[in-house]
């Protein structure tokens, strides 16, 4: 396995609070899509399809802008780079009041769109960054801290909507959001200063510079990224694992209210429970007893199982089951990004944004299900998971080891 050239020991806690709090940041700002999705629904009198369409927006920008990220990174650094992102979600919450006031779905996925270009900025930075800064097969510990402060993040984005609006998610009315939207730009513009001024090193992959290729032998004879089918087949990995982890957290107060259950949102808090569950497994665990490969595969075999008891138990039960589905995905994301991004050398920072753009999984699975749900209604369409986990699994146990 490829090593890195780490952040030494005594400068690593700072940088990891920093990361923590920019993961957060990422979670927090697609957390708001499961409070939109909904509210669009019913203030737009259009279909929870239509509805799905911000997530689209949002998640396609990381197909246009992944790559280039990687050539932004190699210019001006990892960590200007996660200040430049800071300032395009600023500009994209500030288009969600204009678009609250003449109610319109076009500038609202314009919005969307343009908070999703900083994530995938943002995403570009920070992944790679905390997977490189230490030695590669603690990664998924490392991962697994950032995590939590990622996941506790989606549904206190709905949870603080609610409290500062202080209605329920029905009663909301569209110029309702200009308030906290308000907030939530002078708090990323301040997070943006603070990745500006923050003491944050920049890391290299061992073999990333061309003085250095024999360090990573495997990757010194390549000339092509796409000779590297342990990262293609996690690219696709990603890409299914972004989707299903998206409908795992996004659709549960929209499945909630379709259950015509009471207090909607309050079920958000669900999915991050059985996945700050897995996280803190993975950091007790992983690499001291378990590896990230076996910890891909116990993971993927409890959403798989999961996923069935969401579709085949009652409605009334089966939003609980989400819980597991959620726990299954916990340690995909950090044990997918370290078995890809192993060995790449001087195509790491391509690697990863390939990673990065296969997040737009997150956009077309997501919206198929709300489709489906038209079609099958909501418990139904979950049975979309099933095959992606059971891709993830194919991964675990063989997909990585190709070369």
């Amino acid at each position: 396995m490829g090593n890195t050239r780490s952040v030494n020991a005594k400068g690593f806690v700072l940088p990891l609070i920093i990361i923590g709090i920019m993961f957060f940041a990422i979670g927090f700002a697609l957390g708001i899509n499961s409070y939109l999705i909904p509210l669009l629904n019913k203030a737009l009198n259009i279909s929870s399809g239509e509805s799905y369409l911000v997530l689209t927006a949002t998640f396609s920008a990381f197909v246009i802008f992944g790559y280039p990220a990687s050539f932004v990174i190699s210019k001006i650094g990892y960590k200007r780079t996660m200040s430049l992102s800071f300032l395009m979600f600023a500009v994209g919450f500030y288009l969600f009041i204009p678009s609250a006031k003449i109610e319109s779905l076009p500038l609202f996925l314009v919005a969307s769109f343009i908070s999703g270009m900083g994530n995938a900025f943002l995403q570009a930075s920070v992944n790679p960054y905390i997977t490189i800064m230490g030695p590669m097969e603690s990664a998924a510990k490392r991962m697994s801290f950032m995590g939590i402060a990622n996941k506790l993040a989606w549904p206190i984005a709905p949870l603080f909507l609610s409290l500062v609006i202080g209605k329920s998610v029905s009663d909301v009315q569209l110029t309702d959001i200009n308030l906290p939207f308000y907030i939530i730009i002078g708090v990323f513009i301040l997070l943006g200063v603070l990745a500006m001024m923050a003491p944050l090193p920049e890391v290299k992959a061992v073999g990333e510079d061309e003085d250095s290729a024999e360090d990573c032998p495997y990757a010194a004879g390549k000339t092509s990224i796409w000779q590297f089918p342990h990262l293609l087949l996690g690219v696709l990995a990603l890409f299914v694992y972004v989707g299903v982890e998206t409908i795992s957290l996004g659709t549960l107060i929209d499945y909630a209210e379709s259950l015509g259950l009471s207090n909607p949102e309050h079920y958000a808090w669900i999915a991050p429970i059985g996945m700050v569950i897995g996280y803190m497994g993975g950091i007790i665990f992983i690499p001291k007893y378990i590896s990230q490969a076996l910890a891909l595969r116990i993971v993927s075999i409890i959403a798989i199982f999961g996923s069935l008891m969401v579709v085949l138990t009652p409605a009334d039960i089966s939003i609980y089951f989400i819980l597991f589905m959620a726990l299954g995905c916990s340690l995909m994301w950090p044990a997918l990004w370290p078995l890809a991004m192993t060995d790449l050398g001087k195509f790491t920072k391509t690697g990863s944004s390939l990673m990065v753009i296969a997040i737009v999984g997150g956009a077309v699975l997501p919206t198929l299900y709300g489709f489906l749900k038209d079609s099958v209604g909501s418990q139904d369409a979950y049975w979309l998971v099933l095959p992606g986990f059971l891709y993830i699994l194919y991964y675990g146990i063989k997909g990585h080891k190709i070369r």
